[in-house]
């Protein structure tokens, strides 16, 4: 395993020469590791004629249909529990699709940004700013921003809490937003609907606890049926999203859902991958 071996982050060369002496081509499979610029994912390309590995294609040729070439229009739904871990993400992908949907714990950031109170509810406060600027930003590309209009509230965080639907404008002080309501749900269904290509990461809501997983399973479902009936392109990844579809038991129903969890996520934030664009060169 050269996970392990000093050599290996560090890109060493002389690792790169001792690893490329036990090989005549070198094929690269792992996209999963294609966001390190390490001695087996990128630095053996140097030394060796460098090929991708089907499983590789196939990712690349999936994701290059989610972003890079996609049928418009182009729907984003990014969900999960902190705006600070997906700036970059947010960023990128205002300036690249129709529509971006904002679901769990990252939405009541950005509506507590607008001025809504949230109550108990997952939120960084002081992300506020960040909010409003990548707000801002959609508004100038061109790119509506989905935010919940209504949400599933509990006073714990437990399965099977007592829970209600409330107005986002009127989450009680106790309270704190575990799912997106009904009608948020209508309206991310409706976006889906309309949508020629979807890419997915992160969760609408706490799926893992029922009954606050209706929404992520409801919009997967919608996104499933229509890619089943060849209406939409649906490319999904990260370790949640796919925990997600699992749950929803369509996962096999999207048109490729990526295991991937770094390399999945720093492409949809648009920044190079080393152990593919390494490849490029070399053909």
């Amino acid at each position: 395993n050269t996970h392990f071996h000093k050599g290996e982050e560090k890109n060493d060369s002389d690792f790169v020469t001792a690893l490329a002496a036990n090989g005549d081509i070198y094929v690269n499979d792992a996209f999963s590791a294609a966001h390190r610029a390490h001695a087996s994912t990128e630095g053996l390309a140097h030394h060796l004629p460098a090929y991708a590995g089907r499983t590789m294609q196939a990712e690349l040729e999936a994701l290059e249909k989610g972003l890079g070439n996609p049928k418009r229009p182009v729907v984003a739904i990014v969900g999960g529990a902190k705006v600070s871990t997906k700036i970059d993400l947010l960023q990128n992908l205002v300036k690249k699709v129709d529509a971006l949907v904002i679901g769990g714990g990252m939405a009541n950031t950005f509506l507590a940004a607008q001025g809504v109170d949230v109550g108990k509810s997952l939120c960084e406060h002081d992300l506020a700013e960040t909010a409003k600027a990548i707000l801002a930003a959609a508004s100038e590309a061109g790119c509506a921003i989905v935010l919940p209009v209504d949400g599933v509230v509990a006073r714990e965080f437990k399965a099977g809490a007592d829970n209600e639907v409330v107005d986002i404008k009127a989450i009680p002080a106790d309270a704190m937003v575990l799912d997106v309501g009904p009608k948020s749900i209508e309206a991310i269904n409706e976006w889906i609907s309309r949508a020629e290509t979807l890419v997915w990461n992160g969760p609408l809501g706490a799926f893992e606890i029922a009954p606050f997983d209706r929404a992520t399973v409801a919009a997967a479902k919608h996104a499933a049926a229509r890619t089943r009936a060849g209406s939409l392109v649906s490319v999904a990844g990260g370790g949640d999203t796919v925990a997600a579809l699992n749950h929803a038991e369509v996962a096999d129903d999207f048109t490729y859902v990526s295991t991937a969890g770094g390399a999945f996520l720093e492409w949809m934030e648009g920044k190079p991958l080393p152990g593919v664009d390494v490849l490029r060169q070399r053909n």
